[in-house]
């Protein structure tokens, strides 16, 4: 076996089997100045994409590098292509997650969303694909994550969602990458519970069409009813699945997370939310600190 293929399964073990949750490092484009923002820089302080995206890869390396971050409470952590570009500490970012932390590094790939129709977001197009799947495979990547919206209970539209994510999933896959399907559900959708119902039917339906060595991960809105994603969580191609906080504060996210039994947290803004650039190393490290470890409680179960 290569050095790159034990590594590979040393990460697939460890996302497989050990406790955790994982870091969602990856506002891109549209969701940086937000994410800029809420720690305490802002718009005025930066007058390109260039500056812009420089800044919040200082946020980024004061998180990733910190003492806090480590492999023992994080799984692994999803990374924006622009920092895949880039480095921490002087090695190339998912290489320095992996050898440095032991964390499991992933690429954010999708390329933002279409306009609605049939009451969801498709994914736009992404023609470059394969060439950034390449570079992830050649920066030692362990898998992806692509993120669709859905707005209304609309069998249609569900039903585009979930076959697009699963034909881009398919061709993750082919480049020997894991990846994470993301049918987002908007957390305020007037129909949010009816929403959740046409979604696992459409994806166990979806899944059960996979081969056996086909395994993918799921990241899937936080759910009404407790352990409403049980069948997903157990069906035999879904390594895990994952929660994304969707505009829960962080307590409200935990207590989710907390609720439903074998699902983990994959948090952003609930994960940086506390966090400011004025602080000082010792005042951010111990807000981190106990971020990551209520993350990390709440995900054990």
């Amino acid at each position: 076996m290569s050095t790159a293929s034990e590594a590979l399964a040393a990460m697939l073990e460890k996302v497989s089997t050990e406790n955790g949750f994982i870091a969602a490092l990856d506002q891109s484009g549209g969701s940086t100045p937000k994410a800029l923002a809420l720690y305490g820089i802002n718009a005025s302080e930066f007058d390109n994409d260039e500056q812009m995206y420089g800044l919040v890869h200082q946020m980024r390396t004061r998180i990733v590098t910190n003492t806090a971050f480590t492999g023992e409470r994080i799984l692994g952590a999803i990374l924006f292509e622009n920092t895949l570009d880039r480095e921490f500490e002087g090695k190339s970012a998912a290489q320095y997650l992996w050898q440095e932390k032991h964390i499991v590094p992933f690429l954010k790939v999708d390329k933002g969303l279409c306009e609605e129709s049939n009451d969801v977001q498709l994914m736009k197009a992404m023609p470059e694909l394969n060439s950034l799947l390449d570079k992830a495979v050649s920066q030692g990547v362990f898998g992806t994550k692509m993120r669709s919206v859905i707005k209304l209970a609309n069998q249609q539209g569900i039903n585009d969602i979930v076959a697009q994510q699963f034909d881009i999933a398919k061709q993750i896959l082919a480049k020997g990458l894991i990846p994470i399907i993301e049918p987002e559900i908007e957390i305020n959708s007037a129909e949010k519970s009816a929403a959740e119902t046409l979604l696992k039917s459409t994806l166990l339906k979806t899944l059960d069409q996979l081969s056996n060595e086909q395994k993918v991960m799921l990241k899937l809105t936080l759910p009404e009813s407790d352990n409403f994603y049980a069948e997903c969580i157990k069906h035999k191609n879904v390594i895990k699945v994952v929660a994304l906080s969707g505009g829960y504060n962080r307590e409200q996210a935990n207590q989710k997370v907390n609720a439903n039994h074998g699902m983990i947290a994959s948090f952003s803004r609930a994960l940086t939310q506390g966090l400011s650039a004025k602080q000082s190393d010792e005042e951010f490290t111990n807000v981190l600190g106990t971020t990551i470890d209520s993350i990390f409680t709440a995900s054990k179960t």
